[in-house]
């Protein structure tokens, strides 16, 4: 199989497994071998008391994008470091886009960047994570 055509069955796969991105509304814009760019709305129900959206929001987004490209390679990986930097406040109403970049893969283990930004193209958070990658393939 051609490594777009896995990267592409391992994220439906996990997607559809996966209750809690499709709570959050997450839409798959690009998929690909070590990427993906994910979106989605940010709800009334999504803010905290501050009426901003609450952090585990970007996280959780974000946690979806490092997950979906980590696995792309058709390798089973799990994040085992992850952390997160809100740089501006997010709203009812705006659209996130996480996006991941690759910064480093071995045998054992992958780096990942996750920018997310608004409908305005603003970075409203940077997170980065590390995952384990168990050497399991997926059954896909």
């Amino acid at each position: 199989m051609d490594p777009q055509t896995l990267a592409e069955r391992v994220v439906s796969k996990m997607f559809d497994n996966d209750p809690f991105s499709r709570w959050l509304g997450i839409e798959r814009i690009l998929v690909a071998p070590g990427q993906c760019v994910l979106r989605m709305s940010v709800r009334p129900e999504m803010l905290n008391g501050f009426a901003i959206a609450h952090g585990g929001v970007a996280y959780s987004l974000a946690d979806s994008a490092l997950a979906f490209a980590a696995n792309s390679y058709g390798i089973q990986a799990v994040s085992i470091e992850t952390g997160i930097t809100h740089t501006r406040p997010v709203r009812a109403d705006d659209i996130l886009t996480a996006t991941t970049s690759e910064r480093n893969r071995s045998a054992r283990f992958a780096t990942y960047e996750v920018s997310v930004t608004d409908q305005r193209e603003r970075i409203v958070a940077l997170f980065k994570g590390t995952v384990f990658r168990t050497g399991e393939d997926w059954s896909v």
